[in-house]
C-alpha cells in the first residue's frame, strides 16, 4: 500500500472544529450466522470532517479509485442524514479519508463508510445521537445489521434487524485467534451475490445454519476454539455462491486439513476467511494451501494477517487539524 504525498492541512469554517474517526474492517455471517454476525478486523479507515463554506471531499490511497468526490458521496449523504435527524443544517462539509480496506471484496467497506460518516457527523454536532441511534440508522441503510454492527461497536457481535429496529451483543475473543483472509484480485458485488441466492431454503437447511450459528457463538463464549470446526458451515448461502468463486467449495471441504480451525466466504465475497488458533503454528500451511488452491483454478490473490478489532469506530482525540489526514495516519497504515 504506498500513501500519497504529504501536504498541509485543509481549514474547515475558522472557528469549527474538525472531528477525526478510525473505523475498523469487518467481516460477516463467519459461515452460518448469515446477516446476523460480524466481526471487526484491525484493518481501517480513517475519516476527517469539519463544516466548510464549500463542499470538499478528498479521498486518499489505492482502495478509494473511482468513488465520487462531489455531494453524491456516501460519507456526505450519511452525515446530512445524521443532521437531519438530530435537526441541524451543515450543508457544505469539508471531509477527507484514507481506508486500507478493499472495497468490494467482503471486508464490509460500505460498511466501515456509513459507520464512520455516522460517527464522524455525530461528533462534529456535539454528539446529539446515542450509539444505539447511530446503529438503528447504519442498519437501515445497510439492510441487514452484521457488518455495521462490528465496525461501530467492535469485537464479534450478533445482532438482527427486522426492518423497523436493530439490536446487538457483542462478544470479545480471546487472544488465541489469528484471522487469515485470501482476497481475490476481482471485485464481487454484493448486489450480484445476494442474486444467486435463493428466495426459499429448505427447513432443513435453515436448522442446519440455526444450530452451527448457536454452537459458533457458544464457542466463542466459553472459549472452546475445538467446536469451531464443527460449527462453522453453512447450508444456506455459500453453496449457492460457491460457482462465483473458483476454488471456494475445495478451500471450504479442505482448509481445516492444513490447520484453520473453520472457514467461510467473508461477507459476500469474494473473500475467504480462515480462524486460526495461533499456538499451533500452521500458518504458512494454511497460507500456501489457501494461495494455491486458488491459483490452480486460475485466479490470483493477496493473502492478510489480521486479528480481531477489540474496538468499534473511534472519535480520535491526538490528531493535528493543522496537518493533512495523510500526515496524521502516517505510521498507522498498513504497508
Amino acid at each position: 500500500m504506498s500513501l500519497p504525498g504529504s501536504g498541509s492541512g485543509h481549514a474547515s469554517v475558522s472557528g469549527s472544529p474538525k472531528v477525526y474517526v478510525k473505523v475498523p474492517a469487518s467481516t460477516a455471517n463467519l459461515g452460518p450466522g448469515f446477516d446476523a454476525l460480524g466481526m471487526a478486523l484491525n484493518l481501517y479507515a480513517w475519516i476527517e470532517m469539519g463544516i466548510a463554506p464549500a463542499t470538499e471531499i478528498r479521498l486518499y490511497g489505492d482502495q478509494m479509485s473511482g468513488v465520487p468526490t462531489d455531494k453524491s458521496n456516501l460519507i456526505y449523504k450519511v452525515a446530512q442524514q445524521v443532521f437531519d435527524k438530530a435537526g441541524v443544517s451543515h450543508p457544505e462539509l469539508d471531509i477527507a479519508m484514507y481506508s486500507d480496506i478493499p472495497l468490494t471484496r467482503g471486508l464490509g467497506s460500505s460498511a466501515s463508510a456509513i459507520v464512520g460518516a455516522l460517527v464522524a457527523a455525530n461528533a462534529l454536532i456535539g454528539n446529539k445521537l446515542s450509539s444505539h441511534e447511530l446503529f438503528q440508522m447504519a442498519s437501515a441503510l445497510e439492510k441487514h445489521p452484521d457488518n455495521v454492527s462490528a465496525s461501530l461497536f467492535g469485537g464479534l457481535t450478533v445482532a438482527f434487524w427486522d426492518g423497523e429496529r436493530a439490536e446487538h451483543l457483542r462478544i470479545v475473543p480471546d487472544d488465541r485467534l489469528d484471522i487469515l483472509v485470501a482476497i481475490p484480485r476481482f471485485e464481487l458485488a454484493t448486489e450480484k451475490a445476494r442474486h444467486v441466492l435463493p428466495e426459499q431454503v429448505p427447513m432443513k437447511d435453515a436448522v442446519f445454519n440455526i444450530g452451527h450459528a448457536s454452537l459458533l457463538v457458544a464457542a466463542f463464549c466459553t472459549g472452546r476454539y475445538d467446536m469451531i470446526r464443527h460449527a462453522m458451515k453453512d447450508a444456506i448461502h455459500q453453496p449457492y455462491r460457491a460457482p462465483l468463486i473458483p476454488g471456494m467449495t475445495d478451500i471450504l471441504q479442505r482448509a481445516e486439513e492444513h490447520g484453520a480451525l473453520g472457514v467461510a466466504l467473508s461477507g459476500a465475497g469474494p473473500t475467504l476467511l480462515a480462524l486460526v488458533n495461533r499456538k499451533e503454528g500452521r500458518g504458512a500451511e494454511l497460507e500456501r494451501f489457501l494461495l494455491d488452491t486458488l491459483r490452480g483454478q486460475g485466479i490470483e490473490a493477496d493473502t492478510m494477517w489480521l486479528q480481531v478489532s477489540a474496538e468499534g469506530a473511534t472519535v480520535l482525540t491526538h490528531f493535528d487539524p493543522g496537518v493533512s489526514l495523510i500526515d496524521n495516519v502516517k505510521g498507522n497504515v498498513r504497508t
